[in-house]
This record gives C-alpha cells, structure tokens and sequence, in this order.
C-alpha cells in the first residue's frame, strides 16, 4: 500500500525569497524521507497552488494525502484559511481522504535553530556579549497566538539568563523597534533580535529594519531550510498518517 503523500502547505508571499526557501526546506524533508511523495504548495501568492498540486497527486493515484500546515502559531490561516482551502478539494476530489495535522507550531528546538542563526549574526556584527533579547515574530489579532510567541520568548530568556520580550511586525505591540528603545531606556545596549519566522519576506524584512533603525545590535536570520523543521515536518505527518488508518 502507497504511503500517504505529504504537502508541505506554506502561506505565500511575493517575496520569491520566501518561496524558495520553502521548497529548500521540503528539499531537506525529501533527502530525510525518500521513499515518500512530498510536495511543497501555498495557500497564497506563490506557486504551486494548494488545488493544483493536489490534482497532481490525484492524476498520480494516490488516495490519501496528510496536509502539513508551515504555520508557526494557531491564528487566522491555521483556523480558517487551511480548512477552506481542505474542504475545497475534499469537494472537487470526493473519493480523496485528505487529513490535515496539527501546524508547526512554536517548538521548544526551534530556540536551538535561533540561537544558531543569532550566533551567526553576532559574528557577523563582531558582537560578544548580550545584556537582553527580543523575539520578533509576525503577530496577529489572535491573542492566544501572540501569547505562545510571549511563553517562547521567556523560555528563551530563561535558557539564556537574559531579560527578554516578544515583538511583533503586525496586529499587535510592541513592534521590534519599540522593544528594543524600551531596552535601551532602561540603559542596556547590546540587544539581539532572534527573528521566529519561517522565511525571508515583508514582515522579517521589516521586524529587523525596525529593530536596526532602533538600536539593535544584531538580527538574525529566519529558520529557514533547517533540519530540526524538516524534522518536525515529518513528526506533524506521522500523525496524520497514523489518523487516516481506519480503526
């Protein structure tokens, strides 16, 4: 019996840097799983469209698909935007069993891929010591979102023995800037930013411009084609596997 395929399900951006970085990462999924049909699509503004690749799998003959969300926290896309866009194809393809697993979401060792990207940056800067942290992420209205953003951030600080905030580059305070001024009024001055986006785009782009213009003494990169996110890829799709087996 053929395993069920994957689909790697990104948002989408108009930054094509954002799209490649996602096919980079189900690249590195890929070279983890081989025996597996594993498909990058987007909900949005990049190509493959999630309808398109689906039909492909379909014409392809396979039977079963698990949707993996690439979405960081559980706000708007997660709750509306990947149901609507599964029920659109569960309509078009009805002998197709489709099982979306939980999002990516906020893992504790995603702070390990941070902290390497921050290292990076640091070097880059020629930075050695730190005195506080921001946690740039992209917001949202949902505050139980912005909240798992918040509890990351403290876990981080916790790890590093350093005071550290959460900012955000939309839909909610503080943005970066903000949380690094409010730093350097209380009279710190080396402040690193550790950027909890999946991929480059306008949000990132605009979270370390802020952060920058602000003070800050280094921003990192975003996660990116990482292993231990292509790791959590795979642990999202055993599940879902696992869920479409009948009992």
């Amino acid at each position: 019996m053929t395993a069920p395929a994957l689909v790697a399900l990104a948002h989408g951006s108009r930054d094509p840097r954002s799209a490649e970085t996602i096919r980079a990462l189900v690249a590195e999924v890929r070279s983890m799983r081989p025996d597996l049909r594993i498909e990058p699509a987007f909900l949005d503004l990049s190509k493959p469209s999630f309808p398109t690749v689906v039909d492909k799998l379909v014409r392809a003959g396979y039977e079963e698909i698990v949707v993996v969300p690439l979405l960081l926290t559980e706000a708007f896309h997660a709750k509306v935007d990947v149901p609507a866009a599964i029920a659109a194809v569960e309509a078009k393809h009805p002998d197709l069993k489709v099982r979306a697993s939980s999002i990516l979401g906020l893992e504790t060792v995603f702070l390990e891929v941070l902290d390497r990207r921050l290292r990076a940056a640091l070097k880059a800067a020629r930075v050695r010591e730190l005195d506080a942290l921001v946690l740039a992420a992209a917001g949202s209205s949902d505050a139980l979102a912005n909240q798992a953003v918040a509890r990351l951030a403290r876990l981080w600080g916790a790890k590093h023995k350093l005071p550290t905030v959460a900012a955000y580059a939309s839909a909610a305070p503080p943005a970066t800037g903000e949380a690094v001024r409010q730093f350097r009024a209380e009279g710190r001055r080396h402040i690193a930013v550790g950027s909890m986006f999946l991929a480059p785009g306008t949000l990132p782009d605009r979270a370390a411009e802020l952060a920058l213009e602000a003070g800050a003494v280094a921003v990192s990169e975003p996660l990116g084609a990482d292993t231990e996110v292509a790791r959590t890829i795979l642990a999202r799709y055993a599940v879902g596997a696992v869920e479409l087996v009948p009992v």
